[in-house]
């Protein structure tokens, strides 16, 4: 099972990152592995090596059949239901590495950094995959609001584009990326996520 993350998917968040890259002419992605999933709710702890955790709220699709070389056309074949996740990031080790011009996996990969819906709601409750709205809540407080029309690739261009470099597996996980008002996480934080009506994300900072 592969954790597969699009960066940059939404402008405004590629702006409020303000490290100068342009947009993306293609998804950009990377992966996280299976031990980086944090499920059931379980509390998040952040780790001792970072001094900035910062959640980025996405809707995760979750691949149901094998595929190689998908064509575009062909992509919706490939899900039929979705979730969300947080894909927490340790900004100063990733801060840190870009300025180096070093790999940032540290950043990304450690353990329990994908938190995941315990459940997947069937496309066929919440509408097309092309205008869902999901939203991040940190103490009560909105701090994040996406729709994925608002995303620079859609997710059968995700899908597409991800399948001529490897092939999906069933239960393949792809966290789709965040919109802008990403934000440091705190010790006694509390973090729920709806989708669509949905509370499908509800977990403490510890």
């Amino acid at each position: 099972m592969k954790i597969i993350c699009i960066g940059r998917n939404y402008a405004d968040h590629a702006t409020e990152l303000n490290d100068g890259a342009a947009l993306p002419k293609e998804p950009l992605f990377f992966l996280k592995p299976d031990t980086a999933l944090l499920r059931n709710n379980d509390p998040f702890y952040i780790p001792r090596f970072s001094e900035r955790v910062d959640y980025e709220c996405e809707l995760v699709v979750k691949i149901n059949r094998v595929g190689k070389c998908i064509d575009r056309r062909f992509a919706h074949r490939y899900y039929d239901e979705v979730g969300l996740g947080i894909d927490f990031t340790a900004r100063d080790l990733q801060r840190k590495a870009i300025a180096e011009g070093l790999p940032w996996e540290a950043s990304k990969c450690f353990d329990h950094s994908a938190a995941l819906s315990p459940e997947f709601v069937p496309l066929l409750e919440v509408g097309a995959i092309d205008n869902l709205h999901f939203d991040l809540r940190v103490n009560g407080q909105v701090r994040q609001q996406g729709n994925t029309a608002e995303m620079l690739f859609s997710v059968d261009e995700i899908i597409s584009h991800v399948s001529q470099y490897m092939t999906l597996k069933i239960g393949d996980l792809i966290y789709t990326g965040t919109p802008c008002g990403v934000g440091p996480v705190a010790v006694g934080d509390n973090l729920v996520a709806t989708l669509e009506g949905h509370e499908l994300l509800n977990f403490d900072i510890r």
